[in-house]
């Protein structure tokens, strides 16, 4: 039986979000409310400035509903386009540390899956342009070459639940299993892994894996921190 290794990819392969870097070029192109752009990119400016903990979120949900305002709105081959130019400028921009470890575990032999909550049609583009070998995203119901506003969302608690329907459609192993997040909502899939690594972890992911013992790796620049943990406490390799 085959390993396998998952990947988050936005803020853990690529250097930026996908989601929003979509979003930015759909306002670029005039599908937002002006008005309401300018408070979502506010709410960016505050997470920026570290206004409080909870900036980030603040302006991830404004961004969020933007867009599904928006979506019925836009058609579906727009959406392609658009994620085509966001990953002409975005798609080398990576993480050296995950992207030697993918071009390592590809050599060893291991199926390779990313699982994001970005768009599917956002995250169809990068895992082919990096060859996984399957991938997970965020669904838009599509009738009639029209968005109807619903969807799928790939969220922190159906992202395990997608990640075992992979492993038993491709009769996958989980000894030596490999997983890579950055953020809280991919503990629940890391724990599923024998080999989890958080990488450049937020605080809630940071104090988790360190109470679980999990690897913790940060890219700063030119340098990579690679800590794992030994009698209660984390060392440097």
């Amino acid at each position: 039986m085959k390993k396998f290794a998952v990947f988050d990819l936005d803020g853990t392969l690529i250097r930026w979000q996908l989601y929003h870097a979509v979003a930015d070029q759909l306002a670029k192109l005039g599908h937002f409310n002006a008005n309401d752009y300018e408070a979502v990119r506010m709410a960016r400016m505050n997470w920026k400035k570290r206004d409080n903990q909870d900036s980030f979120k603040t302006y991830e949900h404004q961004l969020i509903a933007l867009v599904d305002s928006a979506i019925t709105h836009i058609s579906p081959t727009v959406l392609i386009e658009t994620s085509k130019t966001v990953l002409d400028e975005y798609k080398d921009q990576t993480y050296t540390y995950t992207r030697n470890l993918i071009s390592k575990l590809k050599q060893n032999d291991y199926m390779l899956f990313a699982i994001s909550a970005s768009h599917t049609e956002t995250v169809e583009l990068l895992a082919n342009y990096y060859g996984f070998d399957d991938f997970g995203g965020s669904i838009y119901e599509i009738q009639n070459d029209k968005f109807t506003g619903k969807k799928q969302v790939l969220k922190r608690e159906r992202k395990p639940e997608y990640l075992k329907e992979l492993v038993v459609k491709y009769g996958l192993t989980y000894k030596d299993s490999i997983g890579v997040g950055d953020s809280e909502s991919d503990i629940a899939m890391l724990e599923m892994v024998e080999q989890p690594i958080a990488f450049n972890p937020t605080k809630l992911l940071f104090d988790h894996a360190k109470a679980a013992e999990w690897k913790i790796v940060v890219e700063r620049k030119n340098v990579i921190y690679e800590l794992n943990s030994g009698n209660g406490s984390y060392i440097l390799a």
